[in-house]
């Protein structure tokens, strides 16, 4: 597998740089967790990072690479987002739809 330095910003992890693999595409994965032990044995604390670009190329305005951004507020909960997936909530019948 092919691996590339990535930088992280934010956290405990703020100014590192880690080796992180990359996909079939060439791109590291766009959420990076990392998972760290309590000192007392309870649950783990993970740190959620987003992938952000680094910069972009001034004549064609291309991604010049990407690093890690720190993200908090994570909402996903680690589950996989699918284009042909509708939202969490149901979804109510259609106005004036009697099938049902």
């Amino acid at each position: 597998m092919k691996s590339q330095d990535t930088p992280f910003e934010g956290g405990p992890m703020d100014g590192r740089v880690l080796p992180v693999l990359v996909g079939p595409t060439g791109h590291p994965p766009k959420t990076y967790r990392i998972p760290v032990p309590a000192p007392d044995g309870g649950p783990p604390t993970v740190y959620v990072y987003r992938r952000v670009p680094r910069g972009h190329s001034k004549r064609l305005g291309l991604i010049q690479g990407w690093k890690y951004a720190y993200d908090p507020d994570d909402t996903s909960g680690g589950r996989l987002r699918w284009p042909w997936s509708g939202p969490r909530a149901t979804r109510p019948g259609k106005p004036g739809d009697t099938h049902g």
